[in-house]
């Protein structure tokens, strides 16, 4: 692709006319990381943060995030989503590396647009959150890797990143 699709031949910003799209099953999914202290990460494995279930908290907020997308990103259309999911990873820290927590997320829907935003949507909020319950303790934790793992479906096909 060698056009940007959300301008229109005089440069002006559009949403994308999708109706003439066939609605196929599409699937993306995102994944991000947010690294932390130990200690940190200690708090939230034992369940002991004052705001409670961090990771529980953390995976409402990206479902909620996936199915408010089109709210938060003026050109994304708004989309019956068929399934959100988020997984978690904790990973604890070694010589070179510092505790984290690895986030996945995988959305679908039937539809004549794709639902990559949506699975990006759920990583960046489900990242934020966890950020904002712990805090308090670690205001020096650091989001990264956010970016879209794969996608399938539509006319473009399928994408897994390298």
């Amino acid at each position: 692709m060698n056009t940007l699709t959300h301008f229109d031949a005089h440069g002006q910003a559009h949403m994308v006319d999708v109706a003439s799209k066939t609605s196929t099953h599409r699937i993306a999914v995102a994944g991000g990381r947010i690294d932390m202290h130990a200690a940190t990460l200690a708090i939230i494995e034992s369940g002991t943060a004052k705001k409670g279930d961090v990771l529980g908290i953390a995976r409402i907020a990206g479902i909620q995030a996936a199915k408010k997308t089109s709210d938060l990103i003026p050109l994304c259309h708004p989309l019956a989503l068929t399934r959100v999911a988020l997984e978690f990873e904790t990973v604890q820290a070694d010589a070179t590396h510092p505790a984290n927590i690895i986030c996945r997320a995988t959305v679908e829907t039937v539809g004549p647009t794709g639902v990559e935003m949506e699975a990006l949507a759920a990583v960046q909020i489900a990242l934020l959150t966890i950020y904002d319950m712990c805090k308090a303790v670690d205001r020096g934790m650091t989001m990264s890797d956010i970016k879209l793992l794969q996608k399938h479906g539509g006319q473009s096909g399928s994408f897994i990143a390298g």
